[in-house]
C-alpha cells in the first residue's frame, strides 16, 4: 500500500512540475508586443537611437516586435498616430498642439519623451545682405514652406525680439528650393531646422562662417521640439510596452550621445545610400543644438517642464490660431519616463 501511495504521489509531482514548465514555458516564449513606430523625417542622422535600439535588440530585449518607417513631416507623424496606422511615432510637440486644438473630442495623443528639448527651427541669411540681427529682418523677403515652424510660429519669434508680425514678407516654398533661393539671393532669410538648412547650404557653397544664424531658442522662443508620441489607447493597454520602448530608446541615446560617429553605422544600415560623414555632422549638430540644452543637463532627457509647456502651449494657441489650448496633460504625460537618474545622460557643466 506505502509502495502505490509512494507512486502515486511521485506522479503527481511529476505532473505538477511538468504543469509548472509548461506555464513557464509559455510565458518565456509570449509574442513580442508589436508596434508600428513612424518617425519624422528620412532615415538621416537624427534616426540613429532610434535605429540602433532596434539593430541591437534592445527593443527586443524589452519584449517588443518595433517596426521604423520614414517620415515626410511632423504633421505625417501625428496624423498617422492619430488615424491608429502606428502605435507610436516621432514628431513635433508643437504641431502636436495644434492638433489636439483642432480635434478635441478626436483620439488621444500624448508626448511621452522630448528628444528635442528646444526647437531647432532657425533663421539664416547670408553676412554680406547686411542682416546681423532680428531688427534686420525689417522689410525683408524669408522664405520657407507653409508647414515650417519657423513660419507658423514667426509672431513668437516676432514678439520676442519686438517686431511687428507683419515686418517681414513671407514667401511660401518648397523645401528642397529654400536654401537655392537663399544663395541665389532671391530671397533675404530662410527658416529650417539647424541641423538640416546649414548641412543644404554647405552643399551649396555656403560655409557658417558667411552665414548669420538666429536659432529660435537663442532668441526668446521657448517652444520645444521633437518627441516620441503614442495613440494614448494604446498606451492604456500596453502601458509596460510604452515603458519598455522608452528604457530601450533611452538605452540607444546614451550610447548616441557617447559617439555619434558609431551611432550612424545603424543608419547606414537601414540606407546603404546615406553619405556617412554627412550624416554624422548633422546627428552631431542635432545633438548640439537641440538635445544637450542646458535644462537637459539639469534635469535629464526626456521630462519637460510644467510651467513650460503650459507657456509653449499659450504662444503655440497665439501664434497658430488655434480653435482652444489643450492642458499640459492632454500633451504630454511622464508617467510612461524611465527614472530620473537614468535620463542623466549629459555632462552638467
Amino acid at each position: 500500500m506505502t509502495s502505490i501511495l509512494d507512486s502515486q504521489t511521485t506522479c503527481h509531482r511529476l505532473m505538477a512540475g511538468a504543469l509548472a514548465s509548461l506555464l513557464l514555458s509559455g510565458s518565456a516564449s509570449a509574442a513580442p508586443t508589436p508596434v508600428r513606430f513612424q518617425l519624422d523625417w528620412r532615415f538621416e542622422g537624427p534616426a540613429a537611437p532610434f535605429l540602433m535600439a532596434e539593430q541591437k535588440g534592445y527593443f527586443e530585449q524589452e519584449g517588443l516586435d518595433v517596426e521604423i518607417d520614414s517620415g515626410s513631416g511632423s504633421a505625417g507623424a501625428i496624423n498617422r498616430v492619430a488615424s491608429g496606422a502606428y502605435e507610436m511615432g516621432f514628431g513635433d510637440l508643437n504641431a502636436l498642439i495644434e492638433f489636439l486644438a483642432e480635434n478635441p473630442d478626436g483620439p488621444g495623443i500624448q508626448g511621452v519623451y522630448v528628444v528635442y528639448d528646444g526647437t531647432p527651427t532657425t533663421v539664416f541669411a547670408l553676412k554680406e545682405s547686411g542682416i546681423e540681427s532680428p531688427s534686420d529682418l525689417v522689410g525683408k523677403r524669408i522664405a520657407a514652406p507653409a508647414f515650417d515652424t519657423g513660419y507658423r510660429a514667426w509672431d513668437i519669434f516676432a514678439a520676442a525680439n519686438d517686431l511687428t508680425t507683419d515686418a517681414v514678407e513671407w514667401q511660401n516654398v518648397d523645401p528642397a528650393l529654400r536654401e537655392t533661393l537663399l544663395v541665389r539671393g532671391d530671397v533675404d532669410a530662410i527658416t529650417g531646422f539647424y541641423f538640416t538648412s546649414l548641412l543644404n547650404l554647405e552643399e551649396r557653397g555656403i560655409g557658417e562662417d558667411a552665414l548669420t544664424i538666429m536659432p529660435f531658442p537663442e532668441y526668446g522662443v521657448p517652444l520645444y521640439g521633437n518627441a516620441i508620441i503614442v495613440s494614448e489607447s494604446f498606451a492604456e493597454e500596453n502601458s509596460e510596452a510604452v515603458q519598455g520602448f522608452l528604457r530601450a530608446f533611452n538605452r540607444a541615446l546614451e550610447e548616441t550621445l557617447q559617439d555619434p560617429a558609431a551611432a550612424v553605422a545603424y543608419v547606414k544600415n537601414r540606407d546603404g545610400l546615406i553619405d556617412t560623414a554627412m550624416e554624422t555632422r548633422r546627428l552631431e549638430l542635432a545633438l548640439q543644438s537641440a538635445v544637450d540644452t542646458p535644462d537637459a543637463r539639469e534635469n535629464g532627457v526626456g521630462e519637460v517642464d510644467e510651467q513650460r509647456l503650459l507657456e509653449a502651449i499659450q504662444l503655440v494657441a497665439d501664434a497658430y490660431d488655434l480653435p482652444s489650448m489643450p492642458s499640459p496633460d492632454r500633451v504630454f504625460t511622464s508617467r510612461y519616463l524611465p527614472p530620473a537618474d537614468e535620463r542623466m545622460l549629459l555632462e552638467t557643466p
